[in-house]
């Protein structure tokens, strides 16, 4: 159970927030793998609106691991740094070098593909 409601009927952040979470630590996904997953391709900037306010949830929420379908860093000044976002990837082992992630494609997380 993912607590992942794709019919549409719960609250579209709770279910960014929930697949976010699922993200496995080393890996990163797309505002638009999100968004397609969830039943709304098209609300990529949905995705980075719910990530935006993901720093009001009372769990932890990586969102540090979600790019854009580039895998630029697009969302970096909504930690408090711009540096933090970059540092966080790095610790879990993904190389980042001028705000892109590198070798993007080997670190991808699809959810259609991986739940």
């Amino acid at each position: 159970m993912t607590g992942i409601d794709r019919q549409g009927s719960g609250s579209f952040f709770e279910n960014v927030f929930a697949l976010v979470r699922l993200i496995p630590p080393g890996r990163v996904t797309s505002y638009g793998a999100i968004a397609e997953y969830l039943g709304s391709r098209g609300s990529a900037r949905m995705v980075g609106w719910a990530m935006n306010a993901a720093h009001t949830q009372t769990s932890d929420i990586p969102a540090h691991r979600v790019v854009n379908r580039n895998g630029l860093l697009t969302g970096k000044h909504h930690f408090g740094h711009p540096a933090i976002m970059q540092q966080l990837l790095e610790n879990e082992g993904i190389a980042v070098a001028d705000d892109q992630v590198v070798q993007f494609e080997t670190v991808f997380w699809d959810p259609a593909n991986e739940l």
